[in-house]
């Protein structure tokens, strides 16, 4: 059997391609819309894919399923265990093939079963793995966001994410039932390829390893370690972090299936004259240099999201679905980068990229800051926190208000606007972001607090000694 593991550090996300070398065929179990990535793997492996399959309804990113398997000519197999609300709603095409427990999908001699296991979703299915060229028995399964490394799928996003009411507690109950029939039913040694790592919000405490084992996660998991229904429904819904706001439109497009595209054109470096008339506009532009050069050479009016492992959760909760943007960065790689790992999550509007040395010139200024010393010997600022409303809740400075970063530009009036406000995040990087947001919003006496509530804390630790 052939196997290879792609894993995206942008949506802490991975995807699978399994193959047999005897009949050439391949089968790939959740991809993202990167579809280039797996034809090149199968084609450089000596596979054709013949398979395409995932296991729910994405909420994090914009499935590629139904791409790849219009490009490849692949079978694609799309769950069927969902209630009316949860089933795809293109399943009546011509290469699709409905699953329900039990039923499988061949590559020669790789088997894939589908499973139920819903909770974190209704119609959620893992796939056991049988290599049937080394013997009978189950290898692994692919648990997608049911069972994680350190962790299980959360069950709150259908009623946070997608706004649908009454269904937290009910996907909880569901999701423990799931997961005890589970350890019931597979040995010990059965290994567990989860569909995301460290840094997902598809959970609150997910580990950094690629695979476990069912025998290893009932002896480190919280999750197998809670024996009554109700613990385990009070524990999975406490302490989520809040689902990014493009979680819901992920939802609706993935059940409808997302666009087809075509070709995709070469991005275009545009001029300084453009540069200046899209920010008299108010057109968007995307900062994706670093934050540190970012702090000492921003342009107003243009906003910061540094391109690094959060880049696109932290544009899925700020950018606009409906209108174009464009990328302000030092390169040409960088940018193609940026509008790559946006794609993934359906912000396909990018309509070209202003190189920032030709761009920027005496207009551009510094982000007024603040050290944790000069802030705590001032004593008298209004303070904004923009940090996650978990991260918030466990400790925070005394009288800060909570807005988090994605929630900013619906919440304006909790900022002042007629005084000096300091805004602070964790480590400092979500509150220039938050700053360069604000000032587009017409807010200029913001202050960063340098280190953010990372560097209060150590300094506030250090007094008390």
């Amino acid at each position: 059997m052939i196997f290879e593991r792609f894993y995206n550090d942008y949506l802490a996300q991975a995807s699978f391609m399994l193959g047999c070398p005897a009949t050439g065929e391949a089968i790939i179990i959740d991809p993202t819309r990167d579809c280039e990535l797996y034809i090149e793997a199968a084609s450089k492996a000596g596979l054709k894919i013949s398979a395409v399959t995932e296991t729910h309804i994405h909420a994090d990113y914009l499935s590629g399923s139904r791409e790849l398997s219009a490009v490849t000519g692949a079978k694609l197999y799309l769950s069927d265990e969902g209630d009316a609300d949860w089933k795809y709603t293109f399943s009546n095409e011509r290469n699709v093939i409905l699953l329900r427990h039990g039923d499988t999908i061949r590559a020669g001699a790789v088997k894939l079963t589908a499973i139920r296991t819903p909770g974190h979703t209704p119609e959620h299915l893992s796939f056991i793995l049988t290599d049937e060229a080394a013997g009978p028995a189950p290898l692994g399964a692919f648990t997608g966001d049911f069972l994680f490394a350190g962790d299980v799928g959360r069950p709150d996003l259908l009623e946070k994410a997608a706004n649908i009411k009454g269904t937290m507690e009910i996907g909880a109950k569901t999701l423990y039932k799931s997961i005890s029939e589970f350890k019931k039913s597979y040995p010990p040694h059965l290994l567990l390829w989860p569909g995301h790592g460290a840094g997902s919000a598809c959970g609150k405490s997910l580990g950094a390893v690629p695979v476990s084992t069912l025998g290893y996660e009932a002896m480190v998991n919280w999750a197998f370690k809670i024996s009554d229904e109700q613990s385990f429904v009070t524990e999975v819904l406490s302490d989520q972090p809040d689902p990014p706001s493009y979680f819901a439109e992920m939802k609706i497009r993935n059940k409808k299936g997302p666009a087809i595209r075509g070709k995709r054109a070469e991005l275009e470096l545009l001029s300084k004259g453009f540069f200046e008339d899209t920010l008299e506009e108010k057109g968007w532009i995307i900062d994706i240099r670093a934050t540190s050069y970012v702090e000492k050479h921003f342009r107003p009016g243009t906003i910061h999201i540094p391109l690094q492992k959060q880049f696109v959760t932290w544009a899925g909760w700020i950018m606009p679905y409906d209108t174009n943007f464009f990328i302000l960065t030092e390169n040409r790689s960088s940018a193609e980068e940026a509008k790559r790992a946006l794609e993934l999550i359906g912000l396909d509007n990018c309509a070209g990229w202003f190189k920032a040395d030709e761009v920027l010139d005496e207009k551009s200024e510094s982000i007024v800051s603040l050290s944790v010393n000069e802030f705590v010997s001032a004593g008298a600022y209004p303070v904004i926190d923009v940090r996650n409303t978990s991260e918030f809740q466990k400790e925070h400075i005394p009288n800060a208000v909570n807005i988090p970063i994605g929630k900013i530009l619906a919440q304006l009036g909790l900022v002042p606007s007629h005084e000096e406000t300091v805004v602070q995040c964790g480590g400092g990087t979500r509150s220039v972001i938050a700053i360069t947001l604000l000032k587009r919003e017409g807010f200029d006496n913001l202050i960063n607090l340098t280190g953010g509530f990372s560097a209060y804390k150590e300094a506030r630790g250090a007094c008390l000694k």
